[in-house]
C-alpha cells in the first residue's frame, strides 16, 4: 500500500504531486511494476499477473533536452516528455513498458524506448487494429493472445483465466466508481471541480486497482457530505481532447465563470464510461471493450462501413453522437476543443465535432498548446471571452 498522510481528495491530491515516489514504493516492497504510455494497454492483464499499473506521463515544467536526441521537436510534445523524463531517470522503478497502436508516433514510442539508454527488462506492443468491423475484434483477441503469451514468459507462470476474471470486476467496479464521481458533477453548481477530478484519476493510474478502488470511494463520500464546493458560474463546459495529465490548463478555466462539468479526454472518462462484459472467455470481452468501447481519435468508425459514397452528417452524427448525450445528461452550454501541436489524430477531428456541435446548437472555441506551462498564458484571454459569450446568450 502507497504512505500517504490524508484520505479522499486529499490523499489523491498527495499522490498527484509526487506519483515518482509512490512508484518506487511499490518497487521497494518487491511489486512488479508495469509502466504503460495509453489509455489502450490492458490493465486488466497487469493486475492478473499481479503487477501495479503505472500509467508514465511527461511533465509541462520540465524542458525537453534528454528526448531531443530521439524525437525531432515536429513530434507531439506529449510523447517527447515521457520519454525525456524516463531518459532522465524519473520512471526508473518500472519493470517494463506496454505500448499500443495509438497514431504513428506512438507505435514507433516502443521502439524508441527499447533502443534507449533506458533500463526496460520488458516491452511489449500490442498493435490494436484502427476498425472497429467484427474481423478487427477477433484481430484484437489474436492479439491479446500474444500479450498474455508474452507476460507469462516475463514473469515464469502461466495466466490463471479466474484471476484475469477476477481483474476486470475489480476494473469493473473502479469503472463504475468513476462514473458515480462524474455524476457528482451534473448538478449545479457541481459538487466537485475538473481540477479535483483530474487529480484523482492520475492518483488512480498510480495505484493498485483494489487500493484505488478504496480512494476512490473516500473520494465520493467526501464531496457528498462536504459543505464546500465549486461555485455556480454561467458556463457549464464540456473539455474534449488528448492528454491533460497536468492540471494548470483547467485550473485556468476553472478560475474564470465557468465550470468544466464533463470531458472527453485520455485522463478523464475515455477509460471508465463502459464496462468489460463478461464472457466464457476473458478475451473477447476484453477485445471488444478496448476496440469498441473505447472512444478516441485513433479508431476509425463509420455510420456506413464499406460504401464508397458516404453521408458527411450522418458520419459524424454516429461517431459522435455519445458527445451529445454528455451535452444534454450534465447540462452542458459551451465546449472548448483542445488539443497538441503535432497531435494528428485529434487535430484531424476537430472539424468534424464543430460541425457537430454545430448541428446541435452548441458554441465551441478550439485550443492548441505545446505541452508546457509557457503555452498556457497566452490561452487565457481567448477562453475568457467565450465564456463571456455563452454568459451573454
Amino acid at each position: 500500500m502507497a504512505t500517504v498522510k490524508n484520505k479522499g481528495i486529499a490523499r489523491a491530491a498527495e499522490i498527484y504531486e509526487d506519483r515518482e515516489k509512490i512508484g518506487r514504493e511499490f518497487k521497494a516492497q518487491g511489486k512488479t511494476v508495469m509502466g504503460y504510455l495509453c489509455i489502450y494497454p490492458v490493465t486488466e492483464m497487469m493486475t492478473a499477473f499481479d503487477m501495479v499499473p503505472y500509467r508514465t506521463f511527461g511533465d509541462i515544467r520540465e524542458p525537453i533536452t534528454a528526448a531531443d536526441g530521439y524525437m525531432g521537436s515536429a513530434i507531439c510534445a506529449f510523447l517527447r516528455s515521457t520519454l525525456d523524463v524516463a531518459l532522465k531517470g524519473r520512471v526508473d522503478f518500472i519493470n517494463g513498458m506496454v505500448f499500443a497502436r495509438t497514431c504513428d508516433m506512438g507505435t514507433m514510442s516502443c521502439g524508441i524506448w527499447r533502443s534507449s539508454t533506458i533500463d526496460l527488462p520488458y516491452s511489449h506492443l500490442i498493435p490494436t487494429p484502427s476498425t472497429v468491423v467484427e474481423d478487427s475484434v477477433q484481430q484484437m483477441k489474436a492479439l491479446l493472445k500474444d500479450y498474455q503469451i508474452s507476460l507469462e514468459e516475463y514473469t515464469g507462470k502461466k495466466l490463471d483465466p479466474e484471476k484475469l476474471k477476477e481483474a476486470i470486476r475489480l476494473h469493473n467496479e473502479q469503472r463504475a466508481l468513476v462514473r458515480e464521481l462524474y455524476d457528482l458533477k451534473k448538478p449545479d453548481p457541481p459538487l466537485v471541480s475538473q481540477t479535483e477530478v483530474v487529480q484523482v484519476i492520475k492518483a488512480l493510474v498510480t495505484l493498485p486497482i483494489a487500493e484505488g478502488n478504496e480512494m476512490l470511494r473516500e473520494v465520493i463520500d467526501e464531496v457528498k457530505t462536504r459543505k464546500s464546493g465549486p461555485a455556480k458560474k454561467s458556463a457549464r463546459l464540456l473539455f474534449w481532447g488528448p492528454c491533460v495529465d497536468d492540471t494548470a490548463l483547467i485550473e485556468m478555466i476553472e478560475s474564470l465563470d465557468a465550470n468544466i462539468v464533463m470531458d472527453d479526454t485520455c485522463v478523464g472518462t475515455r477509460a471508465y464510461m463502459d464496462d468489460v462484459k463478461p464472457t466464457d472467455d476473458p478475451l473477447d470481452g476484453l477485445a471488444h471493450h478496448y476496440l469498441v468501447d473505447l472512444k478516441c481519435s485513433r479508431t476509425i468508425r463509420e455510420s456506413q462501413p464499406g460504401q464508397a459514397k458516404k453521408d458527411y452528417m450522418k458520419d459524424i452524427r454516429h461517431r459522435y453522437s455519445y458527445l451529445g448525450d454528455f451535452v444534454r445528461d450534465w447540462k452542458v452550454n459551451g465546449v472548448i476543443l483542445q488539443s497538441l501541436r503535432y497531435c494528428d489524430a485529434h487535430g484531424y477531428d476537430v472539424p468534424g465535432i464543430e460541425d457537430y456541435f454545430r448541428d446541435i446548437g452548441l458554441p465551441t472555441i478550439y485550443l492548441e498548446h505545446d505541452y508546457s506551462e509557457a503555452a498556457l498564458a497566452p490561452l487565457k484571454t481567448r477562453v475568457q471571452a467565450f465564456i463571456e459569450l455563452i454568459a451573454n446568450q
